[in-house]
């Protein structure tokens, strides 16, 4: 049995950035991954016209962000594309009434308007709620304090419902009040023309990877670790752990001793969710020209409510939309023709018969993907914000988890799953370590 410093077990970039961090520092590292790919939820396909990112599309936020520094670092190709988070306005939005009817550009003003109104009062709100509050209880307590007639009310909750479906892949009712407490965005927003997994490769180059290396056991003591896989076994002093909530949760990933508490309790209380990515590439651009997105109002948009204009400088004029929270439960087992003739249909009753039969659909299937089981995390009714941190604990100087449900500030993105192998990797060393460092 080979032995090392340390055992990295993932190649996404949380366990890239600490491998290479730890690479670095002189340490003999290496780092198993179950795919036969670098990059885990970080995931281009690329096919002869255009470039699609499956997983991980954009850096939320390019100020302050190591991401950032290390795309730039490395020189990858970015495009600004800014949204926001799932918000009212900001970029120029086509919104259609519950009839189909697309509101005017006041309309839109005055719903937009609501929503930022409301956001006010649910702050409030939230920071009031007592322990165990699902967001969508706190929805509803703030609207009722609105002195708004019924379809004011019924725009605003069903844009919230979206809201959490559509940034954590979790209905509303699910989800903890305190779910969207880091809902910021620092700077312009950023995707990727050649392909996001371009920084996971960047990241990995001269590290000891091992692909298709699935593990399925860590065994840790006070004497180090012993990690197991279909290919054979790897001893080190140290393990950094960064596989993703639901492959720790699964029968199939086994930890032993078990994780202690605070970990246990937090990896209990998380959740991944259910999230996936509908890509529609068409023949012909039929919708409005010059939005960045089109939304459907009403009981028309309750599955297929907004779509993203993404279509690539000489690619195929393509729409991206979303399968999120009971959508895509509901769709999961849909074929990929049957979700794209659904999406069609809800953008026939906005467009008629603009509406062009798509020469392509692409539909992600994360829920079902044993190295994840589902896109990313999210907090269910009556956990805490700290329990992002909590599970990072370090257990017994031996055994380090990290990934984007471990890091409080930012979870559920690339920027935390590299914050957090870069704490990781520093509370192995004992010492600080400048982000800079990773790719200077």
């Amino acid at each position: 049995m080979t032995h090392f410093d340390t055992i990295v077990v993932g190649a996404g970039i949380s366990g890239a950035t600490a491998a290479r961090i730890l690479h670095r520092a002189g340490r003999r590292v290496v780092v198993l991954e179950a795919r036969d790919r670098v990059g885990g939820r970080v995931w281009t396909v690329r096919g002869e016209v255009d470039t699609l990112d499956v997983g991980a599309s954009w850096i939320h936020g390019i100020d302050n962000n190591p991401v950032a520094d290390a795309v730039r670092a490395f020189g990858l190709r970015t495009a600004e594309f800014t949204v926001g988070s799932y918000q009212p306005d900001g970029r120029p939005i086509a919104y259609y009434s519950p009839t189909g009817v697309r509101l005017s550009e006041s309309a839109a003003a005055r719903f937009a308007a609501d929503v930022h109104d409301f956001d006010e009062r649910f702050a409030r709100t939230i920071a009031e709620s007592p322990p165990r509050t699902s967001f969508g209880d706190a929805v509803e307590a703030t609207l009722t304090r609105l002195d708004w007639d019924s379809d004011r009310l019924n725009r605003v909750r069903e844009f919230l419902g979206h809201r959490a479906e559509e940034q954590l892949g979790v209905a509303q009712g699910d989800l903890d009040a305190h779910g969207l407490d880091d809902d910021a965005i620092d700077g312009d927003e950023v995707v990727f023309p050649d392909g996001y997994d371009e920084l996971a490769v960047r990241l990995t180059e001269g590290l000891d990877v091992r692909l298709a290396h699935e593990v399925s056991q860590v065994s840790w003591g006070e004497d180090g670790v012993v990690v197991t896989t279909a290919a054979g076994s790897f001893s080190a002093d140290r393990a950094v752990v960064t596989v993703p909530i639901g492959v720790l949760k699964s029968p199939d990933f086994g930890v032993e001793p078990p994780l202690p508490e605070p970990v246990s309790g937090a990896l209990d209380r998380l959740a991944m969710n259910a999230f996936e990515k509908v890509f529609l590439q068409f023949p012909v651009k039929f919708w409005d020209p010059d939005v960045y997105a089109i939304r459907q109002q009403g009981e028309a948009g309750r599955w297929w409510h907004s779509w993203y204009d993404v279509t690539q400088p000489g690619g195929r004029p393509t729409l991206l939309t979303f399968a999120a929270g009971p959508c895509a439960q509901e769709t999961r087992h849909w074929s990929d023709e049957r979700i794209g003739d659904s999406v069609v249909h809800t953008l026939r009753g906005i467009y008629g018969n603009r509406v062009v039969p798509p020469n392509g659909v692409y539909v992600t299937r994360w829920q079902d993907d044993p190295f994840s089981y589902g896109s990313y995390s999210y907090m269910t009714v009556g956990s805490q914000t700290r329990d992002h941190d909590d599970l990072a604990t370090p257990i017994g100087d031996v055994l380090h988890l990290a990934g984007e449900a471990t890091w409080t500030d930012d979870p559920a993105t690339v920027t935390a799953a590299m914050k957090s192998g870069h704490r990781a990797a520093e509370r192995i060393l004992g010492r600080t370590v400048a982000f800079g460092d990773v790719w200077t």
